[in-house]
């Protein structure tokens, strides 16, 4: 290489450094830039209260019904320990319905029934006694028809015990039981609901995932419906880049192509799942003074859950087309 005195390179020996260092930076033709995003699920909890427990930590992994975190649960358990007495005595009442008198008032019936027969039995004794006193005029007619009063009078209570027992072999009436049942039934459903705002303070992991973030800490109040718990699942990671109009043509949903990022061992394989129909300004990410004016087309691909682990949400990557 012939060099000048002042240090320059001579005409042929600097082309030739130009062509190679050109070939340096141009980039492969099928490689564009873009970044992972991540689709979070946040994980609240339909009733409020005060945060008692947080089984995960901030970059944890787990599964889907893995205990994430506890609310203070007293009202609940109260609610559901007041429902279980309801239901109890609705359906003791429905079985006494059903089945009649007790036993033991069924024996109060049976005795009152027995001393009736033995009043009846004197009372007929004392008439026929006083029969024949008065047909030898031993008596006035008086007493007779007073001994004939106290022997109906028997006769007639022995008559209303009989059927008091009778009636008490039976269950209550048709109306008076089907009203019960509904009873029964509406205080099921009651205790039905306290059991499920019981379980809703103890919530699990609807998925599989990373635990990315942990928003409240223990012994804070969390309001009915404000997420907890944020969950990345590695099925919700997705590759977003950006193609020129001359490419957007040739991609297919279902195509493959390959992710290499910093720090990445080795790329990554996706499969495109959609491919925007619509051109936009090329976005911030992959800014530059040569592509600033052009319009481009997002494509997101997604890459498999068991290879998405090395990937992480904001990370900026080269996305080559195969």
């Amino acid at each position: 290489m012939h060099v000048l005195r002042d240090g320059a390179l001579t005409g042929t020996a600097a082309a030739a450094a130009l062509v190679l260092l050109a070939g340096c930076a141009q980039k492969p033709t099928n490689t564009y830039q873009g970044y992972i995003e991540g689709k979070f699920v946040y994980v609240a909890s339909p009733q409020s209260g005060r945060l008692d427990q947080v089984n995960v930590a901030r970059g944890d992994t787990v599964t889907a019904g893995h205990p994430l975190f506890a609310l203070d649960d007293e009202p609940e358990a109260s609610e559901e320990r007041t429902a279980e007495q309801v239901l109890h005595s609705s359906e003791s009442r429905l079985n006494d319905l059903e089945t009649g008198k007790r036993p033991a008032e069924v024996d109060v019936t049976r005795a009152q029934l027995a001393r009736a027969v033995a009043d009846k039995k004197q009372a007929d004794e004392i008439l026929v006694s006083d029969e024949a006193q008065f047909k030898a005029g031993g008596i006035a007619q008086t007493e007779l028809i007073n001994a004939q009063a106290a022997a109906e009078t028997s006769a007639a209570k022995v008559r209303e015990l009989e059927a008091d027992l009778a009636v008490d072999a039976l269950p209550a009436r048709e109306q008076q039981i089907k009203a019960q049942t509904n009873q029964v039934a509406a205080d099921r459903a009651s205790l039905a609901n306290a059991q499920w705002h019981l379980k809703q303070k103890q919530i699990a992991s609807p998925r599989n995932g990373l635990i990315f973030d942990t928003l409240y800490r223990q012994g804070e109040w969390v309001a009915a419906g404000n997420p907890v718990i944020q969950i990345l699942p590695p099925e919700n990671l997705e590759i977003r880049f950006f193609v020129p109009e001359t490419v957007v043509g040739g991609l297919r949903v279902g195509g493959s192509v390959r992710v290499a990022c910093d720090g990445c061992a080795n790329a990554v394989a996706a499969t495109i799942s959609f491919v925007s129909p619509q051109s936009e300004y090329t976005p911030p990410v992959i800014y530059s003074n040569e592509n600033r004016s052009k319009l481009v087309y997002i494509v997101i691909a997604n890459p498999a859950p068991q290879t998405a682990a090395t990937l992480h949400p904001g990370q900026p990557v080269e996305v080559t087309v195969q």
